[in-house]
């Protein structure tokens, strides 16, 4: 079985443009919202997540009653949003190393003295 969690759009991301920033139950996440280029997406608006990917547009009262279902499952409910959590934890720090290389790069630094001295 497939699992679609509703996440409501925050904020769109220009580079690359196909990303966006969702709240999922108070877990902040970028997804891929490419599935719905042909959406006039806007923030506030409420999307079907699954496994990173937008799937689809829901109303807030869907995502409303989706969301209300998925809390009466208890812990685990909280044990996904537990693994979201460190999902996005995870994601954050490795975007931030790969814009440390890319910056260091352009800096004309070489990578091995970067990873050094994070090391």
């Amino acid at each position: 079985m497939c699992l679609g969690i509703p996440g409501e759009l925050i904020a769109f991301h220009d580079d690359p443009p196909d990303l966006a920033t969702v709240d999922v139950s108070g877990v902040r996440r970028k997804i891929n919202i490419a599935l719905l280029a042909e959406e006039e997406l806007r923030p506030g608006d409420w999307v079907l997540v699954h496994v990173g990917f937008a799937m689809s547009r829901i109303s807030e009262s869907e995502a409303r009653a989706v969301l209300d279902f998925l809390e009466e499952m208890g812990p685990a409910y909280d044990d996904e949003l537990a693994a979201l959590r460190d999902s996005a934890r995870d994601s954050a720090r490795d975007e931030g190393e790969l814009l440390a290389l890319r910056d260091s790069m352009r800096a004309g630094l070489n990578p091995d003295d970067l990873r050094a001295l994070r090391d």
